[in-house]
């Protein structure tokens, strides 16, 4: 081989998607390449070929304007130019790539090259398809990885339900209901219309009544046993679809604080699923920690299993556990410190004064927290509350706080912690908060909105938040301004692409010449998922379901949904990886990449999901202006 063959082939064969060529068979395509040199101000136009080019830019600059003469890409050396070849493009059409400084051009005709490469499907679709397609396709094969894992996140709730349930009507009595709890050898029965046992509709299920509610409801209060068993159920029972995830089923029983899940199809009671049969099917996983967590006496046992999170963070990601996934689980597990963290509060303060919630913000609200993130909370409590009743209010944010933080969940840089007075008000406080953030859009303001607009109750009344949310919502629905202003602030995050679509490293501090995938990739998604939500009034607040709630709305198209739900996908597995490396070293969690320590298809990708995040700013930009 003489040198200059030499020479292309060692600069092609680093370039996506050549480098996954064989070197035999990229030395076949190396020598179908023409070479030449075009000057600035001329065309890689299609008007003068009968057949689409296949373009590398081994020096110089191009850009390509779509057929309404916009911008739409840069080329600088190292990148491929394969427009003229990509299904979506007719030749016909007024589409033009423009030599921007002088440049030196590699060409390779496609039909040539396809022919070269028919036992190569991966590198023609790479060629075919667009960045956004090339995205989708990422993410497809990362959910397919996830289904194939053993992680119990992708097994159905059909896999654990009992059947069939067991019911009594409300007019048994307790110990009939104990007998037959007994008899059965189930721990709880749903109470149904004594008239109705064989048609159990929807409206038709009246409680639950659990061993729990008999010890505490009834022998605790001295209550006769044969009173009926509706004095003691708990009514307006929660239920879940046959069709949903076990780890949906782990997140309602957890939010509710309950060990007993009925199970329905189509409306219809089936079954019945507890926390026991999801322990039962896996021994070191998040239900089992859950499980574990609930039980704690102490402190000290729940700081002993919250040192497993880091290697439950690093199983999920190598089993193939999906970043939703291990977000709800460890936003799970999360949830269940808490809740039992209050649990031993109540238990040394005694009961609240009036009735209250705690509340969790970012991250471990939107159900999207890794392990020991730092802690961000508040409580909303009662307006009845009296001043006095703040005393209690206080000791209870200070016992949880310091109980997450020895459980390493730090406390909150910014101080929104429960702790804080400001951040522990009663609802009419926590509602003029929301009215004045909306109203008058301060730069505070909006930095408040941008985390206490994703917020979820841990424990405690629910209609407390729920009331506030609803108020905000149809605000935020009706204000252009507070939106145009919430868009301003989030576009300060910027992907790191350049103009080239070369990568923007940070370029001093520790993390010199890396890319900040949390601040400058995942952020800017939340962001314009939280800025989608609040235009159309959707209550979510996890990032994908609110991307997925508000496509095909004014707000957002469908495939701009999808391109973007692709984009955080993709952005969230490689930031799982990277943090399951340094976890297995032992080393402290961080988001900076080097883009030299993930392959060149990767970087690619990464460059794919930027240019997503970027013209999707772009078009919000415009769209406030």
């Amino acid at each position: 081989m003489d040198n200059e063959l030499a020479e292309v082939t060692t600069f092609v064969g680093t370039i996506p998607p050549f480098d996954l060529l064989p070197d035999t068979l990229l030395d076949k395509v190396i020598r179908e390449i023409s070479i030449s040199y075009l000057r600035v101000g001329e065309h890689l136009s299609p008007d003068d070929i009968e057949q689409p080019q296949l373009y590398i830019l081994r020096k110089g600059a191009l850009r390509y304007l779509d057929a309404n003469k916009e911008l739409t890409e840069k080329y600088a050396e190292g990148d491929i130019c394969a427009i003229f070849c990509q299904n979506r493009i007719d030749l016909n059409t007024n589409i033009a790539v423009i030599v921007d400084e002088d440049s030196l051009i590699y060409s390779l005709d496609y039909k040539t090259l396809k022919t070269l490469l028919v036992n190569s499907p991966e590198v023609i679709d790479f060629l075919e398809h667009s960045s956004e397609q090339r995205l989708h396709s990422k993410k497809s094969k990362l959910n397919e990885a996830a289904i194939l894992s053993s992680s119990i996140s992708n097994t159905s709730v059909e896999d654990f339900y009992h059947h069939p349930v067991a019911t009594i009507p409300p007019s048994s009595t307790i110990q009939e209901a104990a007998i037959k709890m007994t008899k059965q050898g189930f721990s709880c029965l749903v109470v149904v219309d004594e008239n109705n046992i064989n048609k159990l509709g929807t409206d038709m299920r009246l409680g639950i009544v659990t061993d729990k509610d008999i010890r505490r409801r009834c022998v605790a209060l001295g209550l006769p046993i044969t009173n009926p068993v509706n004095d003691i159920m708990t009514e307006a029972i929660a239920t879940i679809d046959i069709k949903c995830n076990a780890y949906d089923a782990l997140i309602a029983m957890t939010s509710k604080h309950i060990h007993h899940l009925p199970v329905t199809k189509l409306g219809k009671l089936v079954g019945m699923v507890s926390v026991t049969d999801l322990v039962n099917n896996e021994e070191h996983n998040a239900v089992n920690m859950t499980s574990i967590i609930h039980k704690a006496s102490s402190v000290a046992e729940l700081v002993t299993v919250s040192k497993l999170l880091n290697k439950l963070q690093v199983k999920l990601t190598t089993l193939g556990a999906n970043a939703d996934h291990i977000g709800k689980s460890i936003s799970a597990i999360t949830m269940a410190f808490t809740i039992r963290l209050i649990e031993m509060a109540e238990q040394k303060l005694g009961a609240a004064p009036v009735p209250y919630a705690w509340l969790a913000a970012g991250s471990q609200a939107r159900q999207e927290q890794l392990a020991h993130s730092d802690q961000d909370n508040a409580l909303i409590i009662c307006d009845s509350m009296k001043a006095e009743d703040d005393v209690w209010f206080i000791k209870l944010a200070s016992f949880v706080s310091d109980g997450l933080d020895e459980c390493g969940f730090i406390y909150c840089p910014g101080d929104i912690m429960a702790t804080n007075k400001q951040w522990r008000q009663p609802q009419k406080i926590w509602q003029q908060y929301f009215d004045e953030w909306v109203d008058i859009p301060s730069p505070k303001s909006l930095l408040n909105s941008s985390v206490f607009f994703d917020l979820t109750t841990i424990y405690g009344d629910v209609n407390l938040l729920e009331k506030v949310r609803r108020r905000m919502l149809e605000k935020t629905k009706v204000s252009s301004l507070f939106i145009a202003h919430m868009t301003s602030n989030a576009l300060r995050s910027r992907p790191p692409l350049g103009f080239f679509r070369n990568f923007v490293l940070i370029q001093d501090g520790k993390h010199n010449a890396t890319l900040d995938l949390k601040h400058n990739g995942i952020a800017p998604i939340v962001d314009l998922a939280r800025i989608y939500a609040l235009s159309e009034g959707v209550a979510a607040v996890n990032t994908l379901e609110r991307l997925q709630l508000c496509s095909g709305t004014q707000s957002l198209t469908k495939s701009s949904a999808e391109n973007l739900i692709d984009a955080y996908v993709f952005l969230t597995s490689v930031r799982l990886e990277h943090q399951a490396k340094l976890l297995f070293k032992k080393l402290p969690v961080n988001s900076y990449i080097d883009p030299k320590n993930i392959s060149t298809l990767e970087r690619e990708h990464l460059k794919d999901a930027f240019k997503v995040i970027k013209s999707m700013q772009d078009y919000r930009q415009s769209a406030v202006i």
